[in-house]
């Protein structure tokens, strides 16, 4: 036995330790040094955000269309429910819990599997989308925060405006930060730069894996070009809705039982749909905790994933807050 699988087999799968640190869980003082850019983002960039965001629900049209006339068969059905089960646990587990917070330890075979998926996702590259959650847990609700819906103004129309701007509108409006100095940990890993690096790649990916599997399946073009349309554009368009969501929604809507320094809010609709995300005031309470829905009625499909991996033995070190933290954060 190796001195790594030593170590492994030494400390139990499941931690029980202080998750309630409200900045991302890295200790660089690089992060701490860090002032914000917020310059709008270059015309190439906005394009590229308004494209990700449009053609995907073009595609919702055209499938949508097409329906109407024709219905929909099982082998579309099941390639946008497949596909938006491992893309959205790639973000949730992936990007969320293991790269942004490191609520668990897992090997290079894991990281990759994660790490692609959740790039599958197409809501950017492993170092873009940790920099800026990283960003948003460090200025949650503040001034610095890339997308708060709070302060937009008053009434209705304040709402409506922070509600757009959380959800999506932050895209075109601003640019915060520089990658590398909210995640020198990722940096430090060759694997996680060269996943990273290859984004472009794992967005055909995303597209193409769809459309070749609906064309097998039918040995047909049209299996194909609806593969295409909804294991590809109409998966993506509803992966990110569900995500922005937690940025919009769970910062205005739902309840708050801990004690926290922002507006994070559960949101139990949002908490199904998002595989766990949605109990938003629970995670930014203990963000460290790779389980975000800590009452027995709080469903958390993200980390029946990782307690799974974890009796599995193919993750371990998960991260949990103790109990008497938990009460005493209690409103």
């Amino acid at each position: 036995m190796t001195t790594s699988e030593a170590t492994k087999t030494a400390v139990p799968a499941i931690l029980t330790t202080p998750a309630e640190s409200s900045k991302p869980q890295v200790h660089d003082q690089a992060i701490d040094d860090h002032v914000d850019d917020v310059e709008t983002p270059p015309l190439s960039q906005r394009i590229t955000n308004l494209l990700a965001i449009l053609l995907p629900l073009a595609g919702l049209v055209v499938g949508m269309v097409y329906a109407w006339g024709w219905g929909l068969t099982w082998v579309e059905l099941t390639l946008m429910l497949s596909m938006y089960m491992l893309t959205g646990l790639g973000v949730t587990v992936g990007f969320h819990r293991l790269f942004a917070h490191k609520s668990f330890s897992t090997g290079p075979v894991m990281t990759s599997i994660l790490g692609v998926l959740g790039s599958m996702s197409v809501e950017g590259s492993i170092h873009q989308w940790v920099s800026m959650h990283r960003c948003h847990h460090r200025h949650s609700d503040h001034e610095d925060d890339p997308h708060s819906p709070h302060g937009h103004g008053s009434g209705v129309k304040g709402v409506l405006k922070g509600f757009y701007y959380a959800h999506m509108g932050w895209m075109f409006r601003r640019k915060t930060g520089v990658i590398e100095q909210y995640v020198p940990d990722l940096r430090r890993s060759k694997l996680v730069n060269t996943l990273s690096a290859l984004f472009p790649l794992w967005v055909l990916l995303s597209l193409t894996l769809p459309a070749a599997i609906g064309g097998l399946v039918t040995m047909s073009w049209t299996g194909a070009l609806l593969g295409f349309i909804w294991g590809g554009l109409i998966r993506i368009a509803v992966v990110h809705h569900v995500t922005w969501s937690v940025n919009s929604i769970c910062h205005l809507w739902g309840t708050r039982p801990f004690r926290t320094k922002d507006e994070s809010r559960n949101n139990p609709i949002v908490g199904v749909l998002a595989f766990g995300e949605g109990w938003h005031n629970n995670h930014h309470a203990f963000p460290a905790s790779a389980r975000h829905g800590l009452r027995w009625w709080e469903f958390d499909m993200s980390y029946i994933v990782i307690w799974t991996l974890a009796r599995l033995g193919l993750v371990w070190n998960v991260r949990l807050p103790p109990k008497e933290r938990m009460v005493s954060k209690r409103r």
